[in-house]
């Protein structure tokens, strides 16, 4: 890690020190099942680190990442947001990937004032658990689509293809919980529920008796809410029963250990994404060229997660540029306040967050995703040539 950051520092055109450096957190997982979330994020955060501070850091200052593994785990998370709250002097931090560890330990982050970037975890409550007006100050941001957001579209996508018989596959952690309910709820909005709500403890590994359920009652599509290995077993359960419902879920559905456990069944998969590497647009293909050009590897492992944790550190440098200081409160009011667009590699930013809004990512932004030949692709055409939204 410490060689890392002091590449970045060298790769600044001027005299600077890790004395003069902004210091911000990244926390993630880095080891463990999210894993693949957490190194594609953190990658991701680093070549923009790096590029920021090529081009002269800020205001001459360059930034230094201070990272931290919290292995996907809500104790290890309060520990990390502790250590980079308190021993760490960071002034901003980017990063948490899974939803439980960011309500966990975002709350340290607000209680000691300083702006917290949630790059991939998509909990609702994630931007909404110290906003206004019962806290005067929201210091926690999020560039990822909620899982509000990806739900309806869920059900959108298994209604497009006709299906109308579903059955809800989710873990027992706070992730599978809260998207099983943004699901029911999506489904409830189109006068539909669920024929069958299976669930799964992380490291499951036998999913037939369930999903022989869900099949006695003719589901058509199975949509689900877990990380990559559960979902690889659910795909190798259901190849085992020589059965071949729909597979339609959350972004996680594009994770390299779900692709890689799960082979050939893993084809056909449909997922809501906020970015697809198999874009036509010159930006996003070059962001995949450079990571796979500094990083190596044949694909982006979680590529919704680097492409978010790029995207949130450019952010985060437009707010440190337009800042007045470094100070927390500033630091907010800049985030809300961008005077300018921000060109990512997801969409432009025009004015992503206000002081009633902390999420940047609308509705207009994901598209489907679906497992063709190991690789994710656009489900349709017309997304994959449109332009960046701006």
């Amino acid at each position: 890690m410490y060689r890392t950051l002091c590449l970045l520092l060298l790769c600044l055109p001027l005299a600077a020190t890790a004395a003069d450096a902004l210091r911000i957190g990244v926390s993630g997982p880095f080891t463990g099942g999210s894993a693949p979330m957490g190194i594609s994020m953190r990658n991701g955060i680093r070549l923009a680190a790096e590029e920021i501070n090529r081009q002269g850091g800020i205001r001459g200052r360059p930034l230094l990442l201070v990272e931290r593994d919290d292995m996907g785990r809500s104790d290890i998370g309060i520990r990390v947001a502790r250590e980079l709250t308190l021993h760490q002097r960071v002034i901003a931090s980017v990063g948490f990937v899974n939803s439980g560890v960011a309500l966990a330990s975002q709350g340290l982050y607000q209680q000691a004032g300083i702006p917290a970037i949630t790059a991939v975890a998509t909990a609702p409550k994630v931007t909404e658990q110290f906003a206004p007006p019962k806290y005067p100050l929201n210091y926690v941001f999020r560039v990822a689509a909620s899982d509000a957001q990806q739900a309806p579209l869920i059900v959108r996508e298994a209604k497009r293809s006709g299906l109308t018989r579903l059955a809800i596959f989710h873990d027992k952690t706070n992730y599978g919980r809260i998207g099983e309910e943004e699901l029911i709820k999506a489904l409830r909005g189109q006068g539909l529920s669920p024929v069958y709500i299976g669930q799964f403890r992380l490291g499951e590994r036998d999913m037939i008796a369930q999903l022989s359920r869900a099949r006695d009652l003719r589901a058509q599509a199975i949509l689900t809410y877990a990380i990559g290995p559960e979902l690889a077993q659910i795909a190798n359960s259901l190849a085992q029963m020589d059965w071949r419902p729909q597979l339609i879920g959350s972004w996680t559905l594009s994770m390299s250990n779900f692709i890689d456990d799960a082979g050939p069944n893993a084809e056909g998969a449909r997922m809501v994404q906020t970015f697809i590497s198999d874009s036509a647009d010159p930006l996003r293909q070059d962001f995949v060229a450079r990571y796979l050009g500094t990083f190596g590897g044949r694909r982006i492992p979680s590529a919704v997660s680097a492409a978010q944790g790029y995207d949130s550190m450019l952010l985060l440098a437009a707010a440190l540029r337009h800042s007045a200081s470094t100070d927390g409160k500033a630091i907010v009011r800049a985030l809300e306040n961008l005077p300018a667009p921000v060109k990512g590699v997801i969409t432009t930013y025009q004015r992503p967050f206000s002081a009633t809004d902390h999420d940047a990512i609308d509705l207009a932004v994901p598209v489907i995703g679906k497992l063709q030949h190991g690789e994710v692709v656009h489900a349709y055409s017309s997304e994959r040539t449109q332009k960046r939204r701006p």
